[in-house]
């Protein structure tokens, strides 16, 4: 589903939208880190892109049958390596450490230990990249400056908190996923807990949108719904890219000047739930 946000950046780009910092969490983490190694231009937008269609879900998620079996009869916490991901971000990535990135660049990660969120804004490029990204039972937990975390999607999965905290004034949401309305339900095992956590991020965001100070200005892009693709079939992501890509120009170009809160239609009503509900 990253590859929802790299049509998104290229619309972003394409309007000369560009960020200031960067803070990212689980598959926004690759994207970020890679964006942070770069000139801020359509290029960038592009060259990515072009990685994004060439990515197969071995690239990713490498097969391990004997790590999987283990895993099935508790042995493992995990089912898959690591090896792809630190693959990628070894390819992907310009800087060794965090502090080297051309724009500032933070992480979230989920603390093993704690379940706190963690931001991670110094240390290692690699471990930081790949511990926000470490899909718990799929990947094994990341050690990074002394802690151990898996994917920050579980505790913050669109840390606009986190973007105010570090000063921002004007916040770019790029979501990934959405669960809008099915026309029928999910079929299988996988897919079914793929859908519930989708849900569980839609509500996360939704009560963090009702959140936002007045004072800040804030840009949700809107997420591609119907969204009917598995979350392993990389065989579409350029389909996906596509699709980010027009959606977020349709909403970028229909913004009146000086919007300050531009979020999606179903979203905001929903945000507006939650903050009367409160």
């Amino acid at each position: 589903m990253g590859a929802v946000q790299v049509g998104m950046l290229q619309a972003l780009y394409h309007r000369e939208i560009t960020p200031d910092l960067l803070v990212t969490t689980s598959v926004g983490a690759l994207n970020g880190a890679f964006v942070a190694s770069r000139a801020q231009t359509v290029d960038t937008a592009d060259e990515l892109a072009g990685i994004w269609a060439r990515l197969r879900t071995r690239d990713v998620f490498p097969p391990r049958p004997v790590t999987a079996l283990l895993a099935l009869f508790g042995h493992r916490n995990h089912i898959t390596s690591l090896r792809g991901l630190r693959e990628l971000v070894r390819r992907w990535v310009e800087f060794a450490s965090l502090e080297g990135a051309r724009i500032p660049l933070s992480t979230i990660a989920t603390d093993v230990l704690t379940g706190e969120e963690t931001r991670l804004s110094t240390g290692p490029a690699e471990s930081a990249v790949v511990a926000s990204a470490a899909i718990p039972g799929v990947f094994p937990p990341v050690e990074h400056g002394g802690g151990v975390f898996i994917d920050g999607g579980v505790t913050n999965n669109t840390p606009i908190s986190q973007a105010i905290e570090l000063g921002a004034r004007t916040v770019c949401v790029l979501p990934s996923g959405y669960a809008c309305s099915l026309d029928d339900r999910p079929g299988s095992a996988v897919a079914m807990a793929a859908h519930a956590i989708t849900l569980l991020i839609q509500q996360q965001l939704i009560a963090d949108i009702a959140r936002v100070p007045d004072d800040i200005r804030l840009l949700v892009l809107p997420p591609l719904c119907p969204l009917s693709v598995s979350p392993v079939d990389f065989s579409r992501s350029a389909e996906l890219i596509e699709r980010g890509r027009e959606s977020s120009g349709r909403f970028l170009d229909s913004l009146p000047p000086g919007t300050r809160h531009a979020v999606p239609e179903d979203m905001r009503r929903m945000a507006h739930a939650h903050a009367f509900a409160r």
